[in-house]
């Protein structure tokens, strides 16, 4: 399969199966349309009125040497062996707080406590949590464990108790944990941004973007704009976090489709790591993305990616997520087939000890694995989200983008679908349009 694309004055080639991206000429970017099922002559008449003879033959010539080379029009059949999942969980999302300093209005956790009690995780549903995930990992060493909320910083003395607990349970085992905190920063002061930043091995901040922006949506318990309350925190984390893995989570919404400006606000405030997500929510919502603000959105990613390649020329040394992308060293075969392993390898684990296949599934009683105390007891679900892969979602099959995103987010599948099969199309198509960006900045970034 081929995606062919024109961005930023160029021709842009994919070729799916292998990841090749090739820049091409006019000719050859035409010629591709219909090489392969039209003969010499029949593209000699076609293209004759537009290019000399000998350039058409040379063009189809590199594209027989391109293709003999497996790096055009290939075709990968991957069967359900060559990615058999290892029956492992390796990263477990800990609600170590149902319970928030803040009233977002999209919050799709209901302001932190999943539409239900306000809860604090205690200590020994926290142990019995790492003891799960240790027993479950098998022969994997390496396990990754986030503090997430609501605000985890609201139950921080059990988060310290359970970073002391884990790495001395790792040790024991021969495991390492990779621990992450997500935070609104409301809580961060000194002594705790120094905890935060010895022990955590990435942590994320959240922040709209511009002030404005930001506190239209992302309010006090007293109603009032949270930027002025948080920004100088994250700011001072994320300079002390310097080289060290963190990041600045921002949503947009319809209320700022114009996002590029809150991506290039981040950046002008010194942050170098910068995520702005679209919202996820009911189209009943005043703040939804819908499939008429799409032009908008996917002209703001253009616009994004424009401004982004200038960054360095306007000294703006950052990072855009969605921009980056490793076409030579990508995810392995498992990992393109099988997307995030939300319910298979990756589950979360609620303030009682509730096991569920994500974060954004939590509180969903159809949904719930089991819990700590009795392991993975409707197996069921895992089945489910097993076969939730590229091979069985019969829309992600003639998708050009598949291997980039896995099949897109199952919670969002289902929160509009009523399925994990079928992926949320506006999604898909803000993805898609990332990727086209992505590639182009790479192309460009390395000539």
């Amino acid at each position: 399969m081929l995606h062919k694309y024109q961005l930023n004055g160029l021709n842009i080639v994919l070729d799916v199966d292998t990841s090749t991206v090739l820049t091409v000429d006019d000719l050859t970017y035409g010629l591709l349309d219909i090489c392969e099922n039209k003969s010499s002559e029949e593209i000699l008449v076609r293209f004759g009125g537009e290019y000399p003879a000998a350039d058409i033959l040379e063009s189809l010539e590199e594209i027989k040497v391109l293709k003999a080379r497996g790096l055009l029009f290939t075709e990968v059949k991957y069967v359900r062996e060559n990615y058999a999942n290892e029956d492992l969980i390796k990263a477990i999302c800990l609600h170590v707080a149902h319970d928030c300093n803040l009233k977002c209005e999209y919050c799709f956790a209901a302001q932190g406590d999943f539409d239900g009690e306000k809860l604090l995780m205690p200590l020994e549903i926290g142990k019995k949590a790492i003891d799960f995930i240790i027993e479950q990992s098998k022969n994997r060493k390496n396990l990754e464990l986030d503090f997430f909320g609501g605000e985890p910083l609201m139950n921080l003395d059990v988060v310290k108790a359970l970073v002391t607990y884990g790495n001395e349970a790792a040790a024991k085992n021969n495991k390492i944990f990779k621990f992450t905190m997500t935070t609104n920063g409301v809580l961060l002061n000194p002594e705790t941004m120094e905890y935060l930043n010895e022990t955590m091995d990435n942590i994320v901040l959240s922040l709209d973007g511009r002030k404005e922006v930001n506190d239209k949506m992302r309010k006090t318990v007293n109603d009032k704009g949270s930027y002025d309350v948080i920004i100088d925190n994250i700011k001072k984390m994320a300079t002390m976090r310097g080289d060290k893995d963190h990041y600045i989570r921002g949503t947009y919404t319809s209320n700022n489709l114009d996002f590029a400006k809150d991506v290039q606000f981040l950046a002008e405030e010194g942050f170098k790591s910068i995520s702005v997500e679209p919202v996820v929510a009911d189209a009943s919502m005043d703040y939804a993305l819908t499939e008429a603000d799409l032009p908008i959105i996917l002209k703001e990613y253009d616009d994004l990616a424009l401004t982004y390649l200038k960054r360095h020329e306007e000294g703006l040394d950052y990072n855009f997520f969605h921009f980056n992308v490793d076409l030579d060293h990508g995810p392995c075969v498992y990992k393109r087939l099988s997307g995030c392993g939300a319910g298979k390898d990756y589950v979360a684990v609620t303030p009682e000890g509730d096991i569920y296949p994500c974060h954004q599934f939590v509180g969903k009683e159809e949904f719930k694995m089991g819990d700590v105390f009795h392991g993975i007891t409707n197996g069921n679900i895992k089945k489910i989200f097993d076969a939730g892969n590229l091979l069985e979602k019969e829309k992600c099959q003639e998708c050009w983008a598949k291997y980039f995103c896995g099949g897109g987010c199952h919670a969002n599948a289902f929160n509009f679908n009523g399925t994990i099969m079928e992926p949320h199309h506006v999604s898909c198509e803000i993805e898609r349009r990332r990727v086209e960006n992505a590639i182009m900045i790479s192309i460009m970034e390395e000539n």
